[in-house]
């Protein structure tokens, strides 16, 4: 197909990037020998894979302990290593690593233990470097499937519907490596997945020989079921929400009926859009600025606070026609919630027990003055404490929850 040629030519990266990363890498590896310490840093993530995309990328290095250090805090010795480049920060997790950015590129340095099977692993991480080896295994054999992969990812980047983080719950490049060579290409994943049902299993060792639903624990289990090549008792794509992958599903017939660029290319909403979207409707713009901490915990916060008020919304009987947020990974964040355009009644019926219990009826009774019965239930109408739904929204700016979620939320009425 000549459009997935001419996408292809415009994802592929350049060369020095490749480089700049090695150059950082042999600086690793010779401060660790600088320490003597038993260690050796290799390139992982999509650089090492090769299916990274142009001008949307991070470099992640591993840094392999022997097992000799596995009683040591490997966090620590590497910690030392890194001392002489700038600006390191150092992420507290399940084992700390550390991130930095240098001639524009972004650094996540990964200590692990260089492990040969998953079995010997002492935390998720360790298993990484044998996922990369996986893949690079898997593509020699068909180099073409790198420039699919690219294609899947750019996909997914494009539908939002990319990243596995718990803000996310989207795919993860790994489980995008994993279908795309299981499937043999991008176009074959796609015409696979609008077939996909709830539960779809991708086994691509065949290890549970067709049994894996019946065979993997409950709590792994999710609209997508992908065995992990190296870690078999994992669903690599466990944490995929139904929204992500019905969406995902979505996408795949459109493209498949009307290929067109636009399916590749990331489009960010802007405030003159929503303005545009929302014409004779309410649009509500909230400016929300994030708490600073680990990626994965703040996006969660904030995914969280936009629930939370989308939630509220409805409880209190605004019509939401459409919502939506976005997050610049740092500081600064949008919420924008279309509404119907309208003040709601002042007052609103409340429904009671039903007549025949009578013990709750009485309760009801005593909270109410006046209540009348509809059908089988008693019911009563209470003053509305929020008719608007700025009203609404500047009280749950002051709730605990919301102070715990976001640092400052600002209202915009449109």
């Amino acid at each position: 197909m000549e459009l997935l040629k001419q996408v292809i030519d415009e994802l592929r990266p350049k060369k020095d990037v490749v480089d700049k990363c090695t150059a950082v890498l042999n600086s690793i590896n010779s401060g660790i020998k600088k320490k003597k310490i038993r260690a050796m840093a290799v390139l992982g993530g999509s650089i090492a894979k090769g299916t990274f995309l142009k001008n949307d990328y991070d470099c992640d290095i591993f840094v392999k302990f022997s097992l000799d250090c596995k009683k040591k805090d490997i966090s620590d010795l590497l910690e030392k290593v890194l001392k002489d480049f700038p600006k390191v920060n150092r992420i507290h997790g399940s084992r700390d690593y550390f991130n930095f950015k240098l001639n524009r590129i972004n650094f996540e340095i990964i200590p692990v233990l260089d492990i040969k099977k998953a079995e010997q692993a002492m935390n998720i991480t360790d298993c990484s470097p044998l996922h990369v080896k996986w893949v690079k295994d898997n593509l020699k054999k068909n180099l073409r499937l790198t420039d699919e992969i690219r294609l899947a990812k750019a996909f997914c980047k494009a539908f939002k519907v990319y990243g596995a983080e718990s803000y996310m719950r989207g795919f993860s490049g790994h489980v995008l490596d994993v279908l795309v060579i299981y499937y043999k290409g991008f176009i074959p994943l796609l015409k696979n997945a609008v077939k996909w049902k709830e539960q779809e299993v991708i086994d691509f060792n065949n290890y549970y020989n067709g049994n894996a639903l019946e065979r993997l624990n409950k709590s792994k289990l999710g609209p997508l079921v992908v065995i992990d090549p190296i870690q078999p008792e994992r669903n690599a794509a466990a944490v995929l929400s139904k929204e992500n992958f019905l969406l995902f599903k979505k996408s795949a017939t459109s493209f498949l009926k009307k290929p067109l660029k636009k399916f590749f290319e990331k489009k960010e909403i802007t405030i003159k859009e929503l303005k545009d979207k929302s014409k004779h409707k309410k649009l509500v713009l909230l400016n929300v600025k994030a708490f600073e901490g680990k990626e994965d915990v703040v996006g969660s916060k904030l995914l969280k606070a936009f629930n939370y008020i989308n939630k509220n919304l409805v409880l209190n009987g605004f019509t939401v026609y459409d919502k939506g947020w976005k997050w610049d990974k740092k500081k600064n964040s949008l919420f924008w919630f279309i509404l119907k355009h309208e003040i709601l009644p002042e007052s609103l019926k409340r429904i009671g027990p039903p007549i025949k219990n009578k013990e709750n009826v009485k309760q009801f009774m005593k909270k109410h003055r006046k209540t009348f019965i509809q059908g089988k239930r008693i019911c009563a109408n209470v003053k509305r404490e929020f008719r608007k739904p700025e009203e609404l929204i500047k009280f749950l700016k002051k709730t605990k929850y919301l102070k715990e979620k976001a640092k400052k939320i600002e209202v915009f009425i449109y």
